[in-house]
């Protein structure tokens, strides 16, 4: 879903930035946060379907903080280098929102949400249904296999 993300987030800067004249910081963190809606959706559905550990408000709740913290990184590495270093060119502003702060807050994001927000269902629950990966699967039916003979 990061790629999604970065083409929703990259458009809509651009859109608020050019064609809306807003400024770049305002520009940045619209466009953030309609890619944190469209990603959470890409997520939930799509490439964490399989892990239903938990409930969707927590979930929900967690995907929007950890999407907050890497809206600030983003968006402060922008405000940093057109506010604090004076690159105010399109392509630098571009370059410090959407390659470097979106390069540093995808790797925390990435990192945050396969640890705490989308995690694995209770293995009982991956073995017993039909859901989850095949390795997934394999790792629970060790478990269960392990719990059996204690």
């Amino acid at each position: 879903m990061g790629s999604l993300g970065w083409v929703v987030d990259t458009a809509v800067f651009n859109l608020c930035l050019h064609l809306l004249q807003l400024q770049p910081v305002r520009s940045g963190l619209i466009a953030s946060a309609v890619a944190v809606v469209a990603t959470y959706l890409g997520n939930r559905y799509w490439t964490y379907s399989s892990r239903t550990g938990g409930r969707r408000s927590r979930e929900f709740a967690l995907f929007v903080l950890f999407s907050g913290v890497g809206m600030v990184i983003q968006n402060g590495l922008l405000a940093l280098s057109h506010y604090g270093f004076g690159y105010t060119s399109a392509l630098a502003d571009n370059v410090a929102k959407n390659i470097i702060g979106l390069g540093l807050a995808t790797l925390f994001r990435f990192w945050a949400y396969r640890t705490w927000v989308f995690r694995p269902a209770p293995a009982s629950t991956v073995v017993a249904g039909a859901g989850g990966s095949p390795g997934d699967r394999a790792r629970a039916g060790v478990e269960q296999a392990g719990r059996v003979h204690r």
